[in-house]
């Protein structure tokens, strides 16, 4: 999986339709090889995003748990101490 596309389910508040429209970009981005399409390729590749969009939006919209919603300023926190552990950078 991409590096870049983070987990978007079961947080609160749920994720944003911006948060899901960059996780669809890294996702095409990623399959097609292109970080920005060709004039002839741009029609594909954008309508390949929206597509991407839709299908993760109902997803999300449809998966269920029994788990606690997870705090995105904890897991922000979490993942920068995980960062200046793994790079042995100071936070500041």
């Amino acid at each position: 999986m991409c590096r870049n596309i983070k987990t978007l389910f079961n947080f609160d508040p749920p994720a944003t339709e911006e948060e899901i429209h960059a996780a669809a970009l890294q996702f095409v981005r990623k399959i097609s090889g292109f970080t920005e399409p060709s004039k002839a390729n741009e029609e594909a590749f954008n309508r390949a995003i929206s597509e991407v969009a839709v299908v993760a939006r109902d997803l999300l919209d449809t998966l269920v748990t029994n788990a606690e919603s997870r705090n995105r300023e904890v897991e922000i926190e979490r993942a920068r101490a995980r960062s200046a552990k793994r790079f042995g950078t100071a936070e500041e």
